[in-house]
């Protein structure tokens, strides 16, 4: 049926002020994370972000969706998991084990570090990204030499990476961790000395800063804290010495962009614009890595 001009919107009241839409005379602010339809505070139900509405959250079907769309979704259209940290849990592991790895043999850390050609002391001559070990750009995501580097990365990573996998789900949450950290590693390449070896997971969690900024911001929370500890970290990023700014600032920009598309993508084509978005990045990974391999052979 056509409406008629001036008349209100569905589930809007008459000044273009969203009402819930189980209680039509009730106004509010709020929209479910899943379904984005306005509830009021009688109907919301707490979710790991955000809130749900009564439908989403015990899995019912709604205005004529499909039984298989009902299954529980995250915000970005991921399934929901029991454990909505795992990944997080696997991946400290990972960089832990090899932490302990390197101390355990110190002549491993210059297989995994990310260096562009022929390094300076203390490493030994070894090849680089430029002769062929793109390899580096991955391994170099989970190295660590420092107790205090390790440390500082693990508490971020735990602390933000957590609510973004609940959000985006483990394959989307995986998909923005690895574009990230690859992003911020074929920028260190690029930019800087090819003698000059960088390793930590940096990138990767700038990126997962990034997409929690804007995450936030979809969801109309409040940006101060997140902007405030972004800009800190960014000022101990150009005010400390040996630090790969470059890998903070590539992974920064990976992880907006992707995390730009993981949610705010329309439902319609939600896979093809998160993938696309990823493939992308990727694109630009190879694209960075290939040029500086021609200055560099």
């Amino acid at each position: 049926m056509d409406q008629a001009p001036g008349s209100p919107q569905l589930g809007q009241g008459a000044h273009d002020v969203p009402v819930c839409y189980r209680h039509p005379g009730v106004e509010t602010g709020i929209r479910c994370t899943r379904c984005e339809r306005p509830i009021c505070p009688d109907c919301m139900v707490s979710a790991s972000v955000g809130f749900q509405c009564p439908d989403c959250a015990h899995g019912r079907s709604g205005a004529g969706r499909a039984a298989a769309d009902s299954r529980p979704r995250t915000l970005a259209g991921g399934a929901v998991a029991a454990d909505p940290r795992l990944l997080t849990k696997i991946l400290i592991g990972i960089n832990v084990a090899v932490f302990i790895a390197i101390h355990v043999d110190s002549s491993l850390v210059e297989r995994l570090v990310l260096i562009g050609a022929w390094p300076p002391a203390p490493y030994t001559p070894t090849t680089g990204v430029a002769e062929g070990q793109w390899y580096r750009l991955v391994t170099s995501m989970f190295a660590h030499q420092e107790i205090w580097h390790i440390a500082f990365n693990m508490l971020s990573l735990w602390w933000i990476g957590g609510p973004l996998e609940a959000v985006l789900g483990r394959v989307r949450y995986l998909a923005l961790y690895f574009a990230s950290g690859l992003a911020g590693s074929a920028l260190t390449y690029l930019l800087a000395s090819p003698g000059q070896a960088s390793l930590g997971a940096s990138g990767a969690i700038f990126g997962l800063f990034g997409a929690t900024a804007v995450l936030m911001r979809r969801l109309r929370y409040d940006m101060r804290p997140v902007i405030a500890l972004l800009v800190i970290n960014l000022i101990f990023t150009f005010g400390w010495g040996n630090i790969a700014w470059q890998a903070h600032i590539g992974g920064l920009v990976a992880g907006v962009a992707v995390g730009y598309a993981m949610v705010h993508a329309p439902r319609q084509n939600r896979a093809l614009v998160q993938w696309g978005a990823c493939a992308l990045v990727l694109a630009v990974v190879v694209v960075m890595t290939l040029v500086r391999t021609a200055q560099l052979t």
